[in-house]
């Protein structure tokens, strides 16, 4: 076979060997919470730093 070639009898389907109660639960885990984030910089600081950073990257 070349590149790119495949052969058929590799894309039949595969049956899965697990049942649905071994499966994750998406909403098992959900959280109806808040969260808040208070870093203590003005948005100023905050501007100042990341071009400092960017600068940092250019040299």
């Amino acid at each position: 076979m070349g590149f790119g070639s495949y052969d058929e009898s590799e894309q039949q389907e595969v049956d899965a060997d697990f049942d649905d109660d071994d499966a994750v639960k998406s909403g098992e885990n959900s959280h109806d919470g808040s969260i808040e984030f208070e870093n203590g910089a003005s948005s100023d600081e905050l501007l100042d730093r990341l071009k400092e950073i960017k600068d940092e990257d250019d040299a």
